[in-house]
């Protein structure tokens, strides 16, 4: 993964995260390199290594895709990358998998947006509280999406999400 690791700098307390700071030409850039490194996953699943650096490369494979390849509006982009990255963060930390799948499928009137892991273990929807400081990513994807859910796999599962998005 040379040329993406460290895209995802730790900050100084008051600083603006490291992608605040990048230009959108830079980071159309990083998304492009993505693509060539890891695949389209709108023309299949790609593989990406377990580790947290890669929700950076999957939010940069979703926006490369939604926008440029699907022609989307900005809004449905922005959902689609922060529950990826949630769905990604889920696979990353409690799957314990040296890799998972990305893959996005375009039908009329859908998206869908899968992740694929090796784990059985079913993620849990839990309530959430406003002082809670962790735990919001099954909320969001429940919140920000028309549908999801998870099919169990003989070995693994695929969670998912489904945004209703207009056709041209």
């Amino acid at each position: 993964m040379a040329g993406l690791e460290g895209v995802e700098q730790p900050r100084q307390r008051g600083s603006a995260p490291a992608t605040a700071r990048r230009s959108p030409v830079a980071e159309d850039e990083l998304a492009l390199k993505a693509l060539e490194l890891f695949g389209n996953p709108a023309e299949g699943e790609v593989q990406l290594p377990s580790r947290p650096e890669s929700a950076a490369s999957a939010r940069r494979l979703t926006q490369c895709v939604v926008v440029r390849h699907w022609g989307l509006s900005p809004q449905i982009a922005e959902h689609a990358v922060l529950l990826v990255s949630e769905l990604v963060g889920n696979a990353v930390r409690h799957t314990g998998a040296r890799f998972f799948g990305l893959r996005m499928v375009r039908r009329r009137g859908w998206l869908r947006i899968e992740v694929r892991d090796p784990s059985r273990g079913l993620p849990c929807l839990m309530p959430v509280h406003e002082m809670d400081v962790s735990g919001r990513g099954l909320f969001l994807v429940d919140k920000l999406s028309d549908r999801w859910g998870v099919d169990l796999l003989p070995r693994g599962k695929t969670t998912w999400f489904e945004m209703r998005v207009a056709d041209r």
